[in-house]
């Protein structure tokens, strides 16, 4: 898969040379995030670098090939409180409400769901032996998705190069923070539903959005800009934690965006996510149950938060 050769091509730029292996610590996003990224893991494997995965204790279902070392940590939540967690958050999108209500209700659980993932990376700086472990390793750089932020909050902790392998952001970070033209006069934002050719009012309802994008994404990520902050010992941003990026590895393709430039480390691999081609299964209900997926809630989740990566 040509995608699947570019990922690790761009990786491999960050580990040492030609003839000898890197190390590399991945810090993955739970649940279908996974999937993606496990493929590029198991080729860097196989190409002789050393691949350690990091993952918590209670997830749902991250396996990994026997290639790769798993280093687990102890988390302060059960499996079926994340499930709840969850599970809460899809109920809410399949209700019909009311707008404003609607988007209200969606709102305050997407909060709530982001928060019970910040846990995670408490619990994983609260883990002296973890800490201790990562730091006596001697990782040439990290792989993270970087949808709640640990990864990078670990990279600038250790002072490592990272990479971020992702499908996005909310609120046009993963534009905002490389620094990408996005001008609100032809670059629609997202929920807006108009195209690159605006009326004057539209082109004003771009701008609000636009301005309620700080607000909501600011919220979101409050708990966990604060805990960064407190662990870097110095006051941190959401750009500050994302522009330092060294490879954007986003999985999407450009043909499908509004037409903006880029910069030279935002690499597009959506070709990735058609590697393994299965076909679709046969359902009538909800949940789904398909070999490729986890389970029908984490492609619902998958498709709200960040895109359809299957």
């Amino acid at each position: 898969n040509m995608t699947l050769r570019l990922c690790c091509a761009w990786i491999f730029i960050l580990l040492p040379g030609l003839s000898d292996a890197g190390k590399l610590l991945v810090v993955p996003m739970d649940g279908s995030h996974w999937l993606s990224m496990r493929q590029v893991v198991e080729k860097l494997t196989e190409r002789g670098h050393e691949v350690v995965v990091l993952i918590p204790e209670v997830s749902w279902q991250m396996k990994t090939t026997q290639a790769c070392t798993v280093k687990t940590y102890p988390v302060s939540y059960t499996l079926e409180e994340l499930d709840n967690a969850f599970h809460e958050y899809v109920a809410t999108h399949l209700k019909d409400l009311p707008f404003p209500l609607n988007v209200l209700v969606l709102y305050n659980n997407s909060v709530h769901v982001f928060r019970t993932f910040f846990v995670q990376c408490k619990n994983l700086f609260n883990s002296k032996e973890t800490l201790q472990y990562l730091n006596q390793s001697g990782f040439d750089a990290i792989l993270t998705d970087p949808i709640f932020m640990c990864g990078a909050t670990l990279a600038n902790y250790f002072s490592l190069p990272f990479v971020f392998f992702m499908r996005g952001f909310p609120c046009n970070l993963h534009y905002e923070a490389p620094q990408c033209p996005s001008p609100l006069s032809y670059t629609p934002r997202l929920f807006t539903f108009n195209s690159d050719r605006m009326t004057f009012f539209q082109r004003v309802e771009n701008a609000l959005v636009a301005l309620l994008e700080l607000v909501y994404c600011n919220s979101f990520y409050k708990d966990m800009i604060k805990f960064s902050s407190e662990v870097l010992q110095r006051d941190v941003s959401l750009l500050d934690l994302l522009n330092s990026a060294s490879i954007w590895l986003l999985r999407f393709d450009f043909v499908f965006e509004y037409v903006r430039p880029v910069m030279p480390n935002m690499v597009f691999i959506g070709g990735i996510n058609c590697a393994q081609r299965k076909p679709l299964c046969k359902v009538t209900h909800f949940p789904m149950k398909c070999d490729y997926v986890v389970s029908g809630s984490l492609v619902i989740w998958n498709f709200f938060i960040s895109g359809n990566d299957l």
